[in-house]
């Protein structure tokens, strides 16, 4: 058929871990926080978006406030923390009001990637076990 491939197996290929990636904030998020709280300024970028800051008077740039767990994911979130850091950080200070941690943790970091205010990256570990 056309267009058909067989897709190949890697022998070396690693199913990553939650725990061992590392989150990142994109460039253009800027993060403000005062009275620790996290306030995330984006832009509003593409035609659309500014075509509306142009004709129906819109904020050029989207402001999103967190609480108080989100304050402390998003401070974490500047490439020197993996999720598993982050969750014992969260842990220590908020203790039981956290829970259930990991599940809400993982929601909160897969929201972040979908809505392109951050990007998880591979850790240390992750690498060391695919160079091995």
């Amino acid at each position: 058929m056309l267009g058909y491939r067989k897709k190949r197996k890697d022998a070396a290929e690693i199913p990553i871990n939650l725990l061992d990636l590392v989150p990142v904030l994109h460039s253009k998020v800027k993060a403000e926080k005062n009275e620790g709280i996290v306030t995330l300024f984006v832009p509003r970028e593409g035609w659309l978006a500014r075509q509306s800051v142009k004709w129906l008077k819109q904020p050029a740039v989207v402001q999103i406030r967190l609480d108080a767990l989100g304050s402390e994911v998003a401070a974490c979130c500047d490439g020197s923390h993996s999720v598993a850091d982050i969750a014992g950080k969260l842990h220590a200070r908020f203790g039981e009001q956290a829970e259930p941690l990991l599940p809400r943790l993982a929601k909160f970091i897969e929201l972040l990637e979908m809505n392109d205010l951050a990007v998880c990256r591979p850790g240390d570990s992750c690498q060391r076990a695919q160079d091995a």
